[in-house]
């Protein structure tokens, strides 16, 4: 039987576990982020795609969630960074191949989120065959506002989503406007990996994407969940 380890036994100390506040007290630890890609008809026509796609999804990693409001650096290698407010979901239970009939009993809660994107790094990648990883999951990409937990909220799938930058409104669209649902996109994501609780899923971006620069203040709301507000340095 194995022995158990010691923070003693690690090269160097374990780094601390990424956290999201929860509404009304307590922690929400973050195993993994997961993201759908074009999940809003309009926001595809924009991006110049095909709204007939199935759903897709990339990852960013934990330590790329932002809470608290804090403001989030201007990452280097990109002259082109673009905001998209997200629906999150937050898991809280276990599952692999889940009915979609049975998925929202996984949801643990829900939360406004960023999916801030290199966009000209993406439009390389993308000219390129390459991954996205680089545009998407880089240091401080995912700021994530405060999780509202299912039990107090239900799981909404209609109310407005929408993103100002210095109190201007860029993005504005409704969560009925998703063409996967939360519970058709748990069940398709689990099929392809194991949900665990503290996965994350955030669930694509209305139309209205845009650019912003230092100093730049944004600040996301979703109706019925809650917000998420960071600043460019």
């Amino acid at each position: 039987m194995p022995r158990s380890s010691s923070v003693a036994d690690f090269l160097f100390e374990p780094h601390a576990p990424v956290s999201i506040p929860i509404a009304r007290g307590g922690l929400f630890a973050v195993r993994r982020v997961y993201c759908v890609g074009r999940n809003y008809a309009e926001h595809i026509v924009e991006m110049g795609n095909d709204t007939r796609d199935p759903p897709f999804f990339f990852s960013k990693p934990a330590d790329a969630v932002v809470v608290g409001g804090a403001a989030i650096p201007y990452p280097p290698q990109t002259t082109d960074l673009h905001h998209e407010i997200e629906l999150v979901v937050a898991i809280g239970k276990d599952g692999s191949d889940i009915a979609e009939a049975n998925a929202l009993d996984h949801v643990y809660g829900y939360a406004a989120g960023l999916d801030m994107t290199r966009r000209d790094l993406q439009a390389a990648a993308k000219k390129a065959g390459r991954p996205w990883e680089m545009a998407k999951g880089f240091d401080q990409s995912a700021p994530i506002g405060t999780i509202e937990p299912a039990s107090s909220i239900g799981h909404p799938d209609r109310g407005a989503i929408t993103l100002t930058v210095n109190g201007v409104e860029r993005q504005r669209g409704d969560l009925a406007d998703q063409i996967w649902s939360v519970a058709e996109t748990i069940a398709c994501l689990s099929g392809f990996v194991t949900l665990r609780a503290g996965d994350i899923i955030m669930t694509g971006t209305p139309a209205g994407v845009g650019a912003v620069v230092r100093g730049d203040v944004l600040e996301g709301v979703i109706e019925g969940v809650g917000r998420v507000r960071t600043s460019i340095v």
